[in-house]
């Protein structure tokens, strides 16, 4: 039976439905697309910080070395990347219905801004029971370690989870350690998906908007 419902936060819950405010800012730096997501989160650097090796203001401070930015261009920089990302706020009523009959989590490969993001920017981290972020834990989905930390903060066993991701590698990093756990494409139907796994609330089930 599943107890517990873990969501990635990158791709899931905060999507980047419109390229075009990164891909605008690519073409006025020079840079290639796709550079700017290097930068920021794919280059060693961006590792390092994910990491917690660094903290998140030393990273955007390398990037601003990197690409020549004094700090006003860098808060413009910063604006523009994330300029098409999208929190799904109807997926987080479905997950704030979920609560109490299921507990809910967050593991996220991110810097350590990501705790003032959830709680301060987006104001969803009180939907959540638990959140592991790779740059606290200094280790990185999909290591199995960051799995088997949240199942002991949670006390629960791998197959009382399902765990939701984009990223492939990191469900079969889940599934390796005994968790169940579902791959987050665009235009899933999340709560089909997830009442396959009996994951519903009351007769009717829970779908997203009601």
């Amino acid at each position: 039976m599943i107890k517990a419902v873990i969501f990635d936060v990158g791709g899931v819950l905060i999507r980047t439905t419109d390229p075009q405010p990164r891909r605008t800012l690519e073409e006025r730096l020079g840079l290639p697309e796709g550079g700017a997501e290097l930068l920021v989160f794919n280059s060693e650097m961006g590792r390092a910080a994910q990491m917690g090796q660094i903290t998140s203001l030393d990273h955007w401070q390398w990037v601003a070395e990197q690409l020549n930015l004094d700090a006003d261009v860098l808060l413009q920089f910063q604006h523009e990347f994330f300029g098409g990302d999208y929190l799904d706020r109807d997926l987080i009523a479905f997950i704030r219905k979920l609560r109490p009959a299921y507990r809910t989590a967050i593991i996220s490969n991110y810097m350590d801004e990501l705790t003032r993001l959830l709680g301060e920017v987006h104001c969803i981290a009180d939907a959540f029971d638990l959140i592991v972020i790779s740059s606290s834990e200094k280790i990185m989905k999909p290591d199995p370690i960051i799995f088997e930390r949240t199942l002991q903060r949670l006390n629960l066993a791998p197959q009382e989870t399902i765990f939701v991701d984009d990223f492939p590698h990191n469900v079969e990093g889940a599934r390796a350690v005994g968790m169940n756990a579902i791959h987050f494409t665009p235009g899933i139907d999340l709560v089909a998906e997830l009442a396959r796994w009996g994951v519903v609330i009351g007769d009717r089930g829970l779908g997203i908007g009601d």
